[in-house]
């Protein structure tokens, strides 16, 4: 294999290490919410998503973007060996989050009772410290992804997600016994707060391997510093400079792109309160289905396309900086065909098995059929913010930050204007919560891939990347369901007939999807153990 076949199969593999670590964390997330939410209930779930949805746009201010805007610049200067100003821009870096960090983590505690209903001020107040430990980890993060290096964030990743769910679920059952035992609500809220309170110590724990990683690797990273020959040396107020204008359009990206969730939830709690006299608990218990069962579920596959966006970063950046841009768009397009040969299953996946999977992890009967019915509604958007959050990524790489802003600010701008409408003059309710998330995830695709394809001059493949795995997924899923609902009439077990027909879906999928062609060698290799699959897929003469 020749120098350009193993750089092309290094990225593809750090890319699936951060991806698999990022299913991973989200299948650990999704895992823990269960017992959680039979703790402190739907109510319970409304409150700790109303303060987690603002507590995540404040930290994409301070903390989220800092990775993937480190990475960015300082894979430009390791493009070019200029190892000593690479190690300037991450000091520089610690200095940016610290002091952003401290005034985001005292916006959020003092402004609490502004920024969310009454009985979530409490639990939005325990997050603020962590937004500002959180700077930290980000900046950290994001200096191992710049040298390519993946496997620091994804370990450390599966490390805060582990210890978020052990001390969420503990602290929350500790909490609700300090609660008076008949006030329903006072548990909710002590519940959410204790939940919080995980989220805090993950982080901690994050940043603690991430400075053990960080302190392994210290001497080497300051002695390529030393033998860096470049006579330029950036000044620390032009590489602050270069971070501000950089960081600033990641940050208002990443912000606009997500704080949907905080309009959505402002728009829906003000006027199905006000126009359909909802009270404060209604609306808590109805937007926790929505957001802490539909939406966590959606995102799962979801975070594939985040890790991917993270790993194409630096390969992009560094192939537009030294004028590659065949291998920019190669990147590009190994990112989204990777991405979609997981997405388009999983939520074909997500719409055919959405009820099973709530029973399964989620046991509140009264809101059982309304948690699946809006699961599988939202299932669709999978493959849409998978898309846009690739094509996110891949903007900022060719330096067009400023894209995503207005894509995003448009397409904000015609959801909330989609949610009102629906909210106020249909019956739709709760749904109005999905279209109006169809509706903007369908918006940046079609805005982001317009700007791509006329600034990088990119061309979408359709057939291997999108037709062929919606095909088999489609047949896949049909005949799996099929399955499934036999297996439950015969054993009346349906966890069994769940694991039993999802088990035949993933295989099913696997020979379908070679058989087609969809899919290359290479691109088996890339996935977990792609050398055992290969082998087996060459077996089964399912691969030439």
């Amino acid at each position: 294999m020749g120098a350009e076949g193993k750089k092309e199969n290094s990225f593809i593999l750090q890319a699936g290490v951060l991806a698999m670590a990022g299913i991973i964390v989200r299948i650990i997330g999704m895992l823990y919410r269960s017992p959680l939410t039979a703790i402190i209930g739907d109510e319970g779930n409304g409150y700790y998503s109303y303060a987690y949805n603002i507590y995540a746009n404040i930290l994409l201010i301070s903390s989220y973007s800092i990775p993937s805007a480190i990475s960015k610049v300082m894979a430009q200067k390791l493009a070019l060996k200029e190892y000593r100003n690479a190690h300037r821009i991450f000091r520089c870096a610690l200095v940016y989050v610290t002091v952003v960090g401290i005034l985001a983590s005292l916006f959020a505690f003092f402004a609490a009772p502004f920024l969310v209903v009454d009985n979530a001020v409490v639990v939005l107040r325990v997050f603020a410290p962590t937004i500002f430990l959180s700077g930290f980890l980000g900046v950290l993060r994001g200096y191992f992804q710049a040298q390519g290096s993946m496997v620091q964030t994804s370990l450390s990743q599966i490390i805060e997600q582990i210890l978020n769910a052990l001390v969420s679920i503990g602290a929350a059952y500790g909490f609700i016994q300090l609660a008076h035992a008949e006030d329903t609500t006072a548990r909710a809220i002590y519940g959410a707060s204790g939940s919080a309170l995980g989220t805090g110590c993950g982080v901690v724990a994050a940043l603690l391997f991430m400075f053990y990683m960080y302190m392994i690797n210290k001497d080497t990273i300051l002695k390529k510093a030393e033998k860096d020959q470049h006579s330029e040396v950036d000044s620390y107020a032009a590489i602050s400079k270069t971070i501000l204008f950089v960081v600033t359009p990641f940050i208002l990206s990443t912000f606009i792109y997500n704080c949907t969730t905080a309009v959505n939830q402002t728009i829906y709690t003000g006027i199905v309160m006000k126009t359909h006299e909802y009270t404060q608990q209604d609306a808590a218990v109805l937007y926790g289905v929505f957001s802490g069962k539909a939406v966590l579920l959606r995102n799962v596959p979801v975070a594939l396309a985040s890790a991917m966006s993270s790993a194409i970063i630096p390969g992009v950046t560094a192939a537009w900086s030294t004028g590659q841009k065949k291998d920019a768009r190669r990147k590009v397009e190994q990112a989204m065909r990777m991405t979609m040969l997981i997405a388009i299953p999983a939520s074909f996946g997500l719409a055919f098995f959405s009820k099973p999977i709530i029973m399964c992890l989620f046991h509140q009967k009264a809101t059982l059929q309304l948690a699946s019915l809006v699961l599988t509604s939202l299932s669709v958007t999978v493959c849409f913010y998978c898309i846009s959050t690739i094509s996110n990524g891949v903007l900022q790489s060719i330096e067009q930050v400023n894209k995503p802003v207005i894509h995003a600010a448009i397409a904000l701008g015609v959801q909330a204007i989609v949610l009102v409408v629906f909210l106020k003059f249909t019956g739709v309710g709760l749904y109005g919560l999905v279209i109006a998330d169809v509706v903007y995830s369908v918006l940046m695709c079609v805005l982001n891939g317009y700007t791509i394809k006329k600034k990088l001059h990119y061309k979408q493949e359709w057939m291997d990347t999108f037709l062929k795995p919606a095909i088999c997924s489609a047949i896949v899923g049909l005949i799996t369901f099929g399955i499934y609902k036999l297996l439950d009439y015969l054993t009346g077990m349906f966890f069994l007939a769940m694991v039993i027909a999802i088990g035949i879906f993933i295989v099913l999928y696997f020979v379908l999807i070679l058989l087609s062609g969809g899919v290359t060698e290479q691109e088996v290799r890339a996935f977990p153990k792609g050398h055992i699959l290969v082998k087996i897929a060459k077996k089964l003469h399912l691969l030439r």
